[in-house]
């Protein structure tokens, strides 16, 4: 089993800081650091000072979205990062969000459409390719690198819940990134990885599915519960994921929190997140390490082949607090 981090759930830390956490997990034995990207520190520019400070860490962008860069730019930029990285970067993609897309200016709309084009015009510039493109959503018209990759292509992820997505991301990427799934929601949807890949006449054993399981450590569980309660009502009013944990069998809890937080705001939402949900999501307050290793075991007999460790923060005192995780793990 792999085992991966991120440093950006539900807390911001000082780009600094994320450099020397991002060395201290390469030291203690994970294999990669991922950032997403939203409204918080560019991606590109945190990997990059990291590549520059570690030598074994791969480096993932999960995930970055379509909305805020060109294709073009995007494979510069991951041409880029892969040479200076030595061959380390991992290349997470997703179509995003309509919230996400109105901040650049942009229309959620065919998002299928779009990852597919986009990969596609990514990946040729990797390549050295001059590009000449002419999709539904993007166009390209005769790019070609002035210099010539040493490491053409970046591995390729997908983020993907919805059947259609998940399909594409069999039929086209090295692996899929799955967040919110509890392990029998991860078992339905590798099913439709697999299907796609079977469709592209790909092994479906060769694609990663790697899993996202945010944990909280401390003596106290109660004191662990807090941050990932804060985190599952968030994703509890966010529209799309809503609808997924409704789909898994949580409509009942689902509405409660969405009507208490239409009622009395977002803290009345989270009073109304409940143990069983905490116990059974991927959500894991704990006291030891030992107790969060157990806890990702179903996951990995669900079928992830990698897992991205992102724990959250119980304290203000952010960093030191990530460092003593790292560090027992």
């Amino acid at each position: 089993m792999i085992y991966d981090v991120e440093f950006n759930s539900s807390t911001q830390y000082p780009a600094p800081s994320v450099v020397e956490l991002a060395q201290l997990a390469e030291a203690r034995g994970f294999a990669a650091f991922w950032e997403g990207e939203a409204n918080n520190m560019d991606p590109m520019v945190l990997l990059s000072a990291i590549a520059a400070r570690t030598r074994t860490l791969q480096l993932g962008t999960a995930i970055y979205h379509v909305f805020g860069r060109s294709p073009v730019t995007l494979g510069i930029q991951a041409a880029t990062l892969n040479d200076l990285s030595g061959g380390r970067f991992l290349l997470g993609l997703g179509p995003s969000n309509p919230r996400i897309a109105s901040w650049h200016g942009a229309a959620f709309d065919r998002p299928l459409r779009r990852i597919r084009e986009y990969v596609a015009v990514v990946q040729a510039v990797e390549r050295g390719e001059k590009v000449e493109y002419h999709g539904e959503t993007y166009a390209a018209n005769g790019f070609k690198l002035s210099w010539r990759p040493r490491y053409p292509a970046s591995p390729l992820y997908l983020a993907a819940l919805g059947p259609q997505m998940l399909r594409l991301a069999g039929q086209l990427a090295r692996g899929v990134i799955v967040n919110m799934a509890d392990p029998p929601q991860l078992r339905k949807l590798i099913a439709g990885i697999r299907a796609g890949a079977d469709a592209a006449g790909r092994d479906p054993a060769a694609v990663e599915i790697v899993a996202k399981v945010r944990c909280a450590l401390n003596a106290d569980r109660e004191a662990a519960q807090v941050p990932l309660r804060k985190v599952l009502t968030f994703y509890s009013l966010a529209d799309f994921y809503r609808r997924m944990l409704a789909d898994m069998g949580w409509g009942p809890e689902i509405e409660a929190i969405y009507a208490a937080y239409r009622e009395g705001g977002f803290n009345a939402g989270m009073a109304q997140v409940t143990d069983r949900m905490l116990a059974e999501l991927p959500m894991v307050a704990a006291t030891s390490v030992d107790e969060i290793r157990d806890r990702v075991q179903p996951y990995v007999e669900a079928g992830a082949t990698r897992i991205i460790m992102a724990p959250v923060p119980c304290t203000a005192d952010v960093v030191p607090e990530i460092k003593a995780f790292v560090e027992a793990w």
